[in-house]
């Protein structure tokens, strides 16, 4: 088990990079604690799984330092790093039955039958494979083989880290949720660092203690769940984070401070004046409460309703145009073409300037 620090890591797949863009991984500075789990998110060709290979040693990076536990691996062989991987696709022995595949790994390193014997029946109850470890692996389920995978990954006690390429994409949803608790479980009962790779923002944030978003390349935030979706750093995050997405609108200015006519709220941003085309409002669809006693609220109108069962998501337009959604288990009454009010508290609200976050003083 390691501490894992990435020091101006980055990586270009041309030989000869003389800018940002010709970076897959542009550098980057990150410190990854022993014993946590992380995932490393974002859309395809965002640099996530370059950033993973380094790490397991898969690829050299072009530029700066990999250290496990203040060593550095950086020129390091895969095996020297003591990594192990789990890939999108099951990597298991077909013509091995389930208990041989999970003993293999610790065969190959000598270890006693009686200890293999133990640490293969701890690892296949915690992975619900315990029924069926006698069976050929070949006659099992895409979900099933998968299992084997993480348990041949999870089977060696010495690991420094088990890498996560985007293990869940074969599995079905309700198995993905356990599987997700049963990880995070192994995870606090050995101590093992583990790191996810995944394009799926719920996956991420019901796995990892810290979540690594990461666009065209760039590290964008790195934090705990909560963090990312209360404060993104900025546009880009808050976006991609939470489902439906942040709302952003207009502003523009009134008096020496900044409105936003869609909500009814006034801002002083601290710092800088800034230009009021260069800054949007965010708030999460969540904050923004529906008042169908309108009075003198900004007015919305109702335009569809999406049912998620104890939820449900209202996209609207408001008087002047503007669109947004609300998630709310509330107003089960309300339907398409009504007409709402508008609130939302000063302290749910977000302002970003030239796309990024900046500390406001908000008042409705």
């Amino acid at each position: 088990m390691a501490e894992i620090t990435l020091k101006n890591l980055g990586h270009s797949y041309a030989p000869n990079p003389s800018s940002d863009a010709d970076y897959a991984l542009k550098p980057v500075d990150l410190t990854w604690e022993d014993g946590k789990t992380y995932a490393l998110l974002g859309p395809s060709g965002c640099g996530k799984s370059t950033m993973l290979n380094i790490i397991s040693g898969l690829l050299k990076p072009s530029d700066g330092q990999l250290l496990f536990n203040g060593v550095d691996v950086t020129k390091a062989g895969t095996a020297a790093r003591n990594i192990a991987q789990v890939f999108q696709f099951p990597v298991i022995y077909t013509t091995k039955t389930v208990r041989q595949n999970l003993a293999f790994p610790l065969e190959c390193r000598k270890w006693a039958p009686e200890k293999i014997a133990e640490r293969v029946t701890h690892i296949a109850g915690l992975l619900d494979l315990s029924d069926i470890l006698d069976q050929p692996a070949r006659k099992l389920s895409a979900d099933q083989k998968q299992l084997i995978s993480l348990g041949r990954g999870l089977v060696r006690d010495d690991v420094s880290a088990v890498l996560l390429d985007e293990p869940l994409t074969v599995i079905d949803p309700q198995m993905k949720f356990d599987l997700r608790r049963k990880l995070r479980e192994i995870n606090r009962s050995t101590g093992i660092t583990m790191i996810l790779v995944t394009h799926d923002q719920a996956e991420a944030m019901s796995f990892a203690d810290e979540v690594v978003v990461m666009m065209d390349g760039r590290v964008q935030q790195s934090g705990p769940p909560e963090e990312l979706f209360e404060r993104p750093q900025n546009e880009f995050v808050g976006y991609f984070i939470g489902s439906p997405p942040l709302n952003l609108f207009a502003v523009q200015p009134r008096g020496g401070a900044l409105h936003c006519p869609a909500l009814g709220v006034d801002f002083e941003p601290e710092g800088r004046a800034s230009d009021p085309e260069a800054v949007r409002v965010g708030v999460r669809p969540e904050h923004i409460h529906l008042e169908e006693e309108v009075g003198s609220l900004p007015r919305a109108t109702v335009e569809t309703i999406e049912n998620l069962g104890i939820d449900r998501v209202f996209s609207l337009k408001t008087s002047g145009g503007a669109a947004l959604k609300v998630k709310s288990r509330h107003h089960k009454s309300l339907k398409q073409g009504d007409e709402v009010g508008l609130s939302v508290s000063p302290e749910d609200v977000l302002l970003f300037d030239d796309g990024q976050r900046v500390e406001c003083l908000a008042s409705s």
